[in-house]
């Protein structure tokens, strides 16, 4: 019995350890993308681009995609170094497509609406973490939310509709405050099954720094869609 319990103290400490790497490279993910964001925003060559050659954000939008899909399916096979460098190209290539966001809303909204955010992300995140509910089938529910909610914004991109706007801005806080806390809880299974704070235990945090990340900045898009006011 005592040798479990050890076990599982170890296994518990390991687990904090790694959540602090996750939380430090989320936060400094975080703002790499609202550095680059907010000078690009004061950039005009930045502007030219908007007004020049919109099709430009389609692009970065897509390398986006590919970067995450390319970090979620070779991490195992990168070293910790280039997976880093990798997260960091992604926090750079959001902070330019985040850039239109400082363009669309007064600073004191994107202020205001960050910290919002910050405080029901650590809120859910802190539920997900110290639950011993199962979220799992929660989480089976979020993720046909979150298709929905896809197919419903790339179906009002053509209809137009502000109805459905803000439905699936409603929508989008739900599912992303919930995803929230059901991926901080697979995380932590995740840490908890592999126990030790090697590299690949390091790998594991990055991945949850992304998986999180992700989650923070769509909560605050969909929270900077109901609380500011755009220019």
């Amino acid at each position: 019995m005592a040798q479990i319990t050890s076990t599982k103290t170890v296994a518990q400490s390991l687990t904090a350890t790694l959540f602090k790497s996750l939380y430090m490279q989320m936060s400094a993910a975080l703002t790499i993308t609202g550095l680059v964001a907010y000078f690009l925003s004061q950039s005009e060559a930045y502007l030219n681009m908007l007004i020049n050659t919109p099709a430009m954000m389609w692009i970065i939008l897509i390398a986006q995609i590919g970067v995450v899909i390319w970090l979620s399916a070779r991490l195992h096979k990168m070293s910790i170094t280039s997976a880093t460098l990798l997260f960091i190209a992604y926090s750079v290539l959001t902070g330019v497509t985040f850039g239109t966001l400082f363009l669309a809303y007064d600073m004191s909204d994107i202020i205001a609406t960050f910290f919002v955010t910050a405080g029901t992300f650590f809120v859910t995140s802190l539920v997900g973490y110290v639950t011993r509910m199962d979220l799992s089938k929660m989480g089976s529910i979020l993720m046909m939310l979150l298709i929905g909610l896809i197919i419903a914004t790339v179906v009002n991109m053509f209809l137009g509709s502000e109805g459905l706007y803000m439905a699936c801005t409603y929508i989008g806080v739900v599912v992303f405050v919930g995803l929230t806390a059901w991926d901080t809880q697979n995380i932590k299974n995740m840490f908890m099954e592999h126990g030790t704070a090697d590299e690949n235990g390091q790998k594991l945090a990055l991945m949850g720094a992304l998986m999180l990340y992700l989650d923070f900045i769509n909560l605050f898009i969909y929270l900077l869609r109901l609380l500011g006011d755009r220019d």
